[in-house]
């Protein structure tokens, strides 16, 4: 385990919880799920996996401080600001840089800073096993979440062939990644098996990620070489990032190298797993009262049903005879809108942005 590592992506801009999130205090600062900000609880669950010195967190230059503050275990440098968000490709390029400058031989982890999973000790047995695998194999394993529904809002791993087995877990080759699929698709994806969510986790070592970038996304990878130039010479790092990264191609790590890579292999995820993407997620993760209505904070419901409802301390929200809204209050703006319309919000947000000194708001 002593070169293990993990990355954690906590790149967004605070749109999809909006008005809790906001461009300064993104979803991955917010306890969504928990007690705790999630990202914070992405550090926590590597405990007995991977040492907070050897954990690393990439995020927006201007969320530096909350992540430190979330995460005092991990070392202040190792929490480090990118200047432009520029996808998970370059995220993942730099990552690899940063974990091959401390350890040649390091085996890195890709994880989202704000999923929700609830099964910690079964998250760190699948994701040890990867690393195990990863140690020894040139693959850039992924790991994918059985289904739990016919989901439309992820996109899929199909499954191929076993190829070996890690830690008592068996890894498979990764025939296709799969975009968002419509409802009839996923549901025949659910009927048929053999179709994984794809949940955006990568494990490989650092070397092997560094070639593959040279392969499939030799821009990105040229950027990169000069950065670790850069960094060679002395400058730090900060003064290099702003440098090079405003210049790396905007992309996905999937779309960039995943898709085109042929040494992908997955892991079958042996826990529960939520990328939580919109308010109506809520409801997979708290308690609903007989109306089926999820609450938190002080609130007045009466023949209202199926609603989601959250206030700030000291403020009761009261609803009455209406069912299925999302209902969100903040002290400075407060959301109302169906469930069924709830993954509308960047529109919305435009909206926002148009009025006289909408900037505030945001």
């Amino acid at each position: 385990m002593s070169n293990y590592y993990a990355v954690v992506l906590a790149g967004g801009r605070g749109e999809r919880f909006w008005p809790q999130s906001r461009i300064a205090r993104p979803k991955h600062l917010l306890p969504i799920v928990g007690d705790r900000p999630m990202v914070a609880q992405t550090v926590a669950r590597l405990s007995g996996l991977v040492p907070p010195e050897q954990v690393f967190v990439l995020t927006n230059t201007e969320h530096v401080a909350a992540i430190r503050a979330a995460c005092p275990e991990v070392p202040v440098e190792q929490i480090i600001g990118e200047p432009v968000g520029r996808d998970t490709a370059p995220a993942a390029a730099l990552a690899a840089l940063l974990v091959r400058r401390s350890d040649k031989n390091g085996v890195v982890a890709l994880l989202a800073a704000d999923a929700a999973i609830h099964n910690a000790a079964g998250f760190r047995t699948t994701l040890g096993a990867a690393f195990a695998a990863a140690a020894k194999q040139d693959y850039i394993f992924t790991i994918g979440i059985p289904p739990a529904f016919a989901a439309t809002a992820y996109g899929y791993l199909q499954q191929g062939p076993q190829l070996g087995e890690s830690a008592g877990s068996p890894w498979f080759k990764v025939n296709k990644f799969i975009e968002k699929p419509t409802a009839p698709t996923a549901e025949r994806y659910l009927k048929e098996g053999g179709y994984l969510w794809n949940a955006g986790m990568f494990v490989t070592r650092a070397s092997v990620l560094e070639t593959a970038f040279v392969q499939h996304a030799p821009a990105i990878a040229a950027g990169i070489k000069d950065l670790n130039a850069r960094l060679d010479q002395g400058v730090a790092l900060p003064t290099a990032l702003a440098a090079v990264y405003p210049g790396l191609t905007k992309i996905s790590l999937d779309f960039a190298v995943m898709e085109k890579a042929g040494n992908v292999a997955m892991f079958a995820a042996a826990f529960d797993w939520d990328d939580v993407g919109e308010w109506p997620a809520l409801v997979r993760h708290a308690s609903a009262d007989a109306a089926g209505n999820v609450a938190r904070g002080e609130t007045a419901l009466h023949e209202a049903h199926g609603n989601i409802v959250v206030s700030e301390p000291g403020h009761l929200v009261a609803l009455l005879g209406v069912d299925d809204l999302v209902v969100v209050q903040t002290p400075d703006a407060t959301l109302v809108c169906p469930k069924s319309r709830a993954q509308e919000l960047k529109k919305l947000l435009q909206s926002v942005a148009a009025k006289k000194d909408g900037a505030r708001w945001l």
